[in-house]
């Protein structure tokens, strides 16, 4: 894969689509292997091939960050957990493993309102549905999740009186993810990692026809 060729909006539509529990790349691999970028396509490139295939390693970094820097304000760490929630539920496949665990978990207590949390099927057209799959949490379109769960962290972060520091901490952990994917050299295990997102990408969009 050419990530030269790949757009901004390429790979954000990548990582909405990945899955989400693929666990972080080791520490040794991770701090393996640092050098200069050759030129500006070179780091252009590396960057976008590192922040796909380290994904969950930043993001464990960013959280840790955050929550290192409010270890003595309880409060604000619930904050940063919701933060970091409302921006899993924009992954597709954290969002319908957490509605489907949600769903179970009502069910064996109120079947009923069970039902109504499913989301309604999408009409299919020719043996292809209608429209592009909406994604839905418990029975509701997933940008309902979003807002709540952004309009409360950012109103328990503001009754923590944290929020000039989380952005403090936020802009620490995006300059180390950022000084990260331009130095990290990308190896032969990232390319094929690549190749086999690829393959099950097509796969996926086959089997839907």
């Amino acid at each position: 894969m050419d990530w030269g060729t790949v757009t901004t909006e390429d790979l954000i539509e990548a990582l909405r689509e990945v899955e989400w529990s693929s666990p972080p790349r080791p520490f040794s691999e991770f701090f393996s292997r640092f050098t200069f970028p050759r030129s500006c396509s070179k780091w252009n490139s590396r960057l976008k091939c590192n922040l796909y295939y380290y994904r969950t390693n930043y993001f464990i970094m960013i959280v840790a960050i955050l929550a290192l820097g409010f270890l003595r304000k309880p409060l604000a760490i619930v904050a940063a957990l919701l933060t970091a929630l409302s921006i899993a539920f924009l992954n597709d496949s954290f969002a319908g493993t957490f509605s489907e665990k949600v769903t179970r978990t009502v069910r064996q207590f109120s079947p009923h309102l069970a039902a109504k949390m499913r989301p309604a099927l999408t009409p299919v057209i020719r043996g292809r549905p209608s429209t592009k799959r909406a994604i839905f949490i418990c029975g509701r379109p997933r940008w309902v999740f979003v807002f709540v769960f952004s309009i409360v962290s950012f109103f328990v972060w503001f009754v923590s009186c944290g929020l000039l520091n989380v952005l403090w901490a936020f802009g620490i952990g995006l300059l180390a993810t950022l000084a990260h994917a331009s130095f990290r050299s990308p190896n032969l295990k990232a390319r094929l990692n690549t190749f086999r997102e690829e393959f099950r990408a097509v796969w996926r969009n086959y089997s839907e026809l």
